[in-house]
């Protein structure tokens, strides 16, 4: 990360923004670029899935904001957070926004430099580690295998994907990894079975990556909707559907046996 300079506007200097990445909330999974941005931070805007266990000892000096989303509950807008940003800017501190994940992957980090653009407030963007491929890492499952996946598909699952894109999904015949689907698995297992996925798909859904609680859900892809259910499956969770979840759970004996019957299931902690 290159150091910003401030800049004058009148006789106030005008402050920086950071975007961090802090990765899928293992402290350690933090970039030195997050942590030299988090140690000389004056204020620190974080959200529910950043790193914030130890956050007072990474940002010794910084005011420390919550301004986490839930479902359902989201106390500070996305267009409040970007007031907050803007506001402690102008007023001359050194504002990191702390992310989840990487800011630029489902982070609505664009939007928050477009928001510092517009009121002239020089920002950088520190990426970070995203849950997309660090999760199912955690869980032992590789996104892509010699001869078995060539590529994977990030998406979002807060909304339900169209009747073109699952079946462009099924067409590919790569991995896809859905972060944030939990919600919507019932449309996601339904539209690609619908549109041709085999029912023996193997589906792995991993909750709580990187806690002490993590735990993966391991299914088919027509049986993963009932399988969920009796689980208990909860966000913040991420889903993958492939053949390489094979890879992760071939020496399990439970989730191998799984992946040949749909009607069983396995949970691994």
């Amino acid at each position: 990360m290159t150091a910003q300079s401030s800049r004058s506007t009148g006789s106030v200097s005008v402050g920086t923004v950071t975007l961090v990445g802090g990765g899928p909330g293992a402290p350690d999974l933090l970039t030195v670029a997050a942590v030299t941005a988090l140690r000389q931070a004056d204020v620190v805007l974080f959200d529910r899935l950043a790193p914030s266990d130890d956050l007072a000892s990474l940002a010794p000096g910084a005011t420390l904001i919550d301004v986490g989303k839930r479902a359902g509950s989201h106390p500070v807008s996305q267009t409040g957070i970007e007031e907050l940003m803007v506001e402690h800017a102008l007023a001359g501190k050194r504002v990191v926004r702390l992310k989840g994940g990487d800011p630029y992957v489902f982070g609505r980090g664009s939007e928050e430099v477009l928001a510092c653009h517009r009121n002239g407030i020089a920002v950088t963007v520190v990426s970070g580690v995203t849950s997309a491929i660090a999760v199912p890492a955690a869980a032992g499952i590789p996104l892509t295998h010699r001869g078995i996946s060539h590529a994977f598909t990030v998406i979002s699952g807060h909304a339900p994907l169209t009747d073109n894109e699952l079946e462009g999904l099924t067409l590919l015949g790569s991995t896809i990894v859905v972060l944030m689907g939990v919600g919507t698995l019932p449309t996601l297992s339904q539209g690609l079975l619908r549109h041709g996925m085999p029912g023996d798909m193997p589906v792995a859904i991993i909750e709580r990556g990187f806690s002490p609680t993590q735990r993966a859900t391991v299914s088919t892809l027509s049986a993963v909707l009932a399988v969920a259910a009796s689980a208990g499956v909860r966000s913040p969770a991420v889903l993958v559907v492939g053949e390489v979840v094979r890879l992760a759970f071939s020496g399990d004996a439970a989730a191998e046996d799984l992946v040949a019957r749909a009607s069983e299931f396995a949970v691994i902690d």
